[in-house]
């Protein structure tokens, strides 16, 4: 990283003092019912490294970051403010069944309605998800992008997601308010198997224009 690049402010400004109190806008269930690019923490086993995969990215790999619409790769760290988060539910099909995803719903009553409508309702997984609609800044310019990514939490990711809003709710203040660093850690379970997760960390307070930003967009998705 570039360090003549500011990217954010360690003392709480001005544009912040009024707000960083109570609860703060962003950490309702709220979105937008529009399609926007999901950032995928790539694995092993993701078809981006997968150099005989027609999905495969050029020199992905394991614990990268990537945009799954433009397929544009971050490397192994990203930064970024948190605008809004939503608790959901996702509908896939197991791998061995032949995999695809079957929908988002905001409830498991919801969720497993959908998978008993099914052919064959046990190729499919119900899975518990943190979505983070997040607005990323880019490390080298300074630049915020203008397109915010969605970025899911599943699985292991759960318990960061738990975290990270622990995190975010004891600042305190708009949800947006700080600017978040997303790197990847290996993580390795008791029989030795290992995968990619995610680790965060506090950066500092949101610049007033990248503050801005945050607030347009969340305005944009609150009740959508």
């Amino acid at each position: 990283m570039n360090n003549e690049i500011t990217l954010a402010t360690q003392e709480l400004p001005a544009h912040l003092q009024n707000t960083n109190k109570g609860i703060g806008r962003g950490n309702e269930e709220v979105g937008a019912h529009i399609t926007i690019p999901r950032l995928k923490l790539l694995q092993k086993m993701s078809d981006e490294v997968d150099p005989h995969h027609p999905k495969y990215v050029e020199s992905a790999k394991a614990g990268d970051y990537l945009n799954s619409l433009t397929g544009q790769n971050y490397g192994n760290a990203v930064y970024g403010l948190s605008v809004t988060f939503k608790n959901q539910w996702q509908v896939w099909r197991s791998r061995e069944a032949g995999g695809g995803y079957g929908g988002t719903y905001s409830s498991i009553a919801a969720a497993t309605e959908h998978v008993q409508t099914q052919e064959k309702p046990a190729d499919w997984d119900i899975n518990e998800t943190h979505t983070h609609l997040l607005l990323l800044k880019d490390p080298e310019t300074g630049q915020t992008d203008s397109t915010p990514v969605i970025m899911d939490f599943a699985s292991s990711k759960l318990r960061v997601s738990r975290d990270w809003n622990s995190q975010i709710t004891m600042k305190g203040g708009d949800r947006f308010a700080g600017l978040w660093k997303l790197s990847s850690v290996t993580a390795t379970s008791k029989t030795g198997n290992s995968w990619m997760n995610v680790a965060t960390e506090f950066v500092g307070w949101a610049q007033e224009e990248d503050y801005k930003a945050a607030e347009t967009l969340y305005e944009s998705h609150i009740g959508s």
